[in-house]
Formats: structure tokens, sequence, C-alpha cells
């Protein structure tokens, strides 16, 4: 019924569950949290170990002939990429009378395109100084060199009218020869040749006037450009203000450092499939969540709700120790420590009525190894506890981590209380857990869950399990006793169409 129960619900589970996703990366908060921290701290100390460089910057006001409104910033990023030249670098070297390669000056200084027409240059220095030296030393060169280029290109247009207006005069001196030799009276057909040759004259006259006005329009035009190019702001060195510099970077690493944490507890909850809401855990360990202990905090009313809940914890336990006739064990998975003090206080509320005897099977022999104080139950292990006498109650205390030894769990009694901390083991895990104990036909009574998620408002209950359940066993009691008030529960379809015989004998 177990191995039927746990695989019918892991099939219906959804491929990713949100709620437990969820729940899971906030049980994680410690993870997340400590990586936000880390960040901060990595990106304050950044700060002050590796200050910024000495950085001097300035803007420079570039004219160009293609100027259009609506040009989507193409000429300035051709600016940017001309700043980022060897040959523009060698010019500002030269200026500055340095020694340094070209490429080795480029890393220490790049360009910004603020608009279509501003570039703001950013250098960096050895000091202060030296970086205003260089930033004026650079936009000089830049400037130059794109005067130098506007000029270039003006005067090589002039020079292509010119050359163009030189052939025109050729031909028109031609056409004037022409006209200078033949006689209109001569022929008919002379006059008419000579009336296309005075026209043809007056054209080239006409083209070779355009072919001036445009040369010297091309050189008019080139000192509007070169004014326009020009230095707006005068290279200047930035101040570093180390709070604000530290203030931005912590800031940065928190955020930075918040989401890493955050991915990484997501990235491990699914990785690890870790159950840690009670319908998760009840679905597959086959067994109900009967009771829910807190992690013992420091905050004054906690630790008074922690100690209500633990005496709820320790009477519920009593009742259910009192009405077995068979030896019950306590059986822990991620919380050996929480274990030892149930089952201490367990037995002594049981110590009343007889004395008990606590067999110890965990790791390390915490309860054994301890030391005991006045009041406190015997603690037995190893060898031992086969010389404990029938007479006295006896309670184990185990352990179902890996590494258990699973033959041994049937000596610590045949009936047990499974204690398991939520989101320490892994789904495969506990039904691993959950196939041993039914293999040494090890009922479960069942589950107390160790820190289980505030938020969690999912149901533990397995409806179907009345033949582990406490409930199932209070009513096989008093059906057997023949008191009792009448069943009115709504049992499972499955479980009412077998007769009580058939049901108490699963």
């Amino acid at each position: 019924m177990t191995t039927s129960t746990t695989s019918e619900s892991s099939a219906a589970a959804p491929l990713l569950d949100l709620q437990a996703l969820v729940i899971a990366v906030r049980r994680r908060r410690r993870l997340w949290c400590s990586m936000a921290l880390l960040g901060l701290l990595v990106g304050a100390s950044v700060a002050v170990l590796m200050p910024p460089p000495p950085t001097a910057v300035t803007k420079v006001l570039v004219a160009h002939e293609a100027d259009q409104p609506n040009d989507p910033g193409t000429l300035i990023r051709t600016d940017v990429g001309l700043l980022q030249t060897t040959r523009i670098a060698g010019k500002a070297l030269e200026s500055l009378e340095s020694a340094e390669k070209p490429e080795d000056f480029m890393q220490d200084y790049g360009g910004i395109g603020l608009t279509n027409n501003l570039l703001q240059i950013n250098v960096t220095g050895d000091s202060d100084a030296v970086a205003v030296a260089r930033a004026k030393a650079l936009a000089d060169a830049f400037v130059a060199d794109h005067v130098k280029r506007i000029q270039e290109a003006a005067n090589a247009k002039a020079k292509a009218l010119l050359d163009q207006r030189d052939r025109m005069r050729d031909e028109l001196a031609q056409v004037n020869k022409a006209i200078g030799d033949g006689s209109p009276e001569s022929s008919p057909e002379g006059s008419a040749d000579f009336e296309s040759l005075f026209a043809r004259r007056a054209e080239l006259t006409s083209r070779i006037a355009d072919f001036d006005q445009r040369a010297a329009d091309a050189r008019t035009g080139t000192p509007q450009l070169i004014a326009g190019t020009q230095i707006v702001d005068a290279p200047r060195a930035m101040r570093h203000s180390l709070p604000r510099t530290a203030a931005t970077n912590a800031a940065i690493g928190l955020v930075l450092g918040l989401v890493l944490g955050l991915v990484v507890a997501a990235v491990g909850t699914v990785v690890a499939d870790r159950p840690v809401l009670r319908r998760d855990i009840a679905a597959n360990l086959g067994a109900s969540v009967i009771a829910e202990l807190p992690r013992r905090s420091a905050r004054l009313w906690q630790r008074r709700r922690t100690r209500a809940a633990r005496e709820r914890l320790t009477a519920s336990l009593a009742r259910t120790v009192r009405s077995s006739a068979e030896p019950v064990s306590l059986l822990e998975l991620g919380c050996a420590r929480s274990t030892s003090v149930i089952a201490l206080d367990l037995a002594g509320a049981l110590a009343a009525e007889g004395p008990v005897v606590i067999i110890d099977g965990l790791p390390g022999l915490q309860l054994a190894g301890r030391r005991p104080k006045p009041g406190d139950p015997t603690v037995v292990s190893g060898e031992r506890a086969a010389a404990v006498s029938h007479q006295e109650r006896r309670l184990g205390v185990g352990s179902v981590a890996p590494g258990a030894a699973w033959t041994d769990l049937q000596y610590l009694g045949t009936q047990t209380v499974l204690v398991v901390r939520a989101g320490h083991g892994s789904a495969a895990w506990l039904h691993t857990v959950a196939r041993q104990l039914a293999d040494q036909r090890i009922p479960v009574i069942g589950v107390v869950l160790i820190d289980p998620d505030p938020r969690d408002r999912t149901d533990g209950t397995l409806w179907d399990g009345l033949h582990t359940a406490l409930r199932g066993q209070n009513e096989r009691l008093a059906r057997q006793n023949g008191t009792g008030p009448r069943q009115t529960e709504r049992l499972p379809m499955w479980a009412a169409r077998v007769p009580d015989s058939d049901q108490e004998a699963r």
C-alpha cells in the first residue's frame, strides 16, 4: 500500500511545483542573504582597494559637411572610431614628446558620442596633471586631423572642378580659333556651322563660369567647417568621491549577489528535489504528519511557543505508546538532536507509570554518551540492550539517514514514529526509507515534522492510510474492546469494500 500510494502521488505531481519551489528558496534565505552581503562587501572593498585611476575629460564639437537633422549617429560613431587609431594616438604622443607606443596609449583613452556633433574624450594617467595634458594633446590631435581631412577633401573637390574648367577652356580656345579662321559668307552650309560654333562658345563660356563659381564655393565652405570643429570644454580632471563610489559599487554588488543567490538556491532546490511541504513528505513516506515541532529560536515569545509545542508533542506520543502493546521507536532523519530531546521528554512522561529504558541506536551514541542528570531515564546501547528486562518499557531511538543498519531497526521497536526535518532528505531517499521499513515489516504510526515552513498550508494527512495512522489504531482498539463511539469518518472506496478482518490483517 505504501509503494502504490507513493507511486500514484508521484505520477500525479506536476513537473515543477512553484509553491514548493518558492518555499524551498525562502528556507534557504541564509544562502542568498549571505551572497547578497558578500556582494555588498566585495563591491565596497573594490571601491576602496581598487580606486579608479586619475581621469581627465574634454569635449569636442565636430562639424561635418554631411550633417543631417535625422542622422542616427553614424558620423559621430565614425569620429569615435577614428579617435581610436594609431595615427591620432601617435600625433598626441609626438606633441607630448613621449616614447610610449601608440598601441599602449590607445588603451588609456576612449571616446563617447554624446550627440551627433559632440564628442567626449576620457583619458587616464598617472596623475591628474598627466591625464589633463594627455586629454589636451589628444583633443588637439583629433581637431587637427579632422581639419586636415576637411581641407584635403575641399581641395580635392576644387581641384576636380578646376581641372574640368581647364578642359573646357581648351575646348573654348579651339572653338574661338575655328571662328577666327572661318567666314560666314562662303556658303549656306558654312553659315550654319558658323552659328553652331558661336552657340558652342557661349555654352562653354557659361559652363566655365559655373565651374569657377563651384570651385570658389567649395573653398568658401571649408572655413565654416574648420571654425565649427573646436574644443568646447577644456580638459579637466574628474573628481572621484570615495563614499559615493563605494556606495554605488556596494549597491551593485548587493543586487548582483542577491540575484545570484536566488538563482543558485532555485537551481539547487530543483536539482536536489528535497520535499519541504507536508503533503510531499507524507506522500513520499507513505505516512501522515501527526505533529510538528519548530526549531529552537532565540526570541523569547518563540521559545514559549516551541516549549508549548514540545509539551503537546510529548503528551500525544505518550498516549500512543501507552495504548500500544508493541514497543515503539523514534527514527530520525536529519534531526538527531531534536529526536534525542523528544525521546528524553517522552521517557520522562512515561516514567510515572514504570521504569523506562531508552535504547540508543543513533550514530555516535548521542544519548548513551551524554552525562546523565538526576531523574533522567536509563539509556543503553549495543549489546546491553539485549539484557533489558521485559518488565521495563522500551523506547528505541535510531536513524534512517544514509548508512543506517536497516536490519537492526526492528530491535528498536516493531512500530515507529519518523522524526523528519523538512527539506533535509531527497524524495528518492524518502522513498527508500518507506520501502526499507515496509520490508522490515515496521509500520509507521506517523511523521513528526521538524522545522516546518510557517507558511505551509498543505495537508499532511494520507486519507487512505488508516492501517497505520493513529486514528486507525485507536479505532481498531475500540472495536476490539467493544467500546468507543461509532465510526463516522468516511473511508476511501477501497477501504469500504474490505471487511474489517481483512483490513486489520493488512
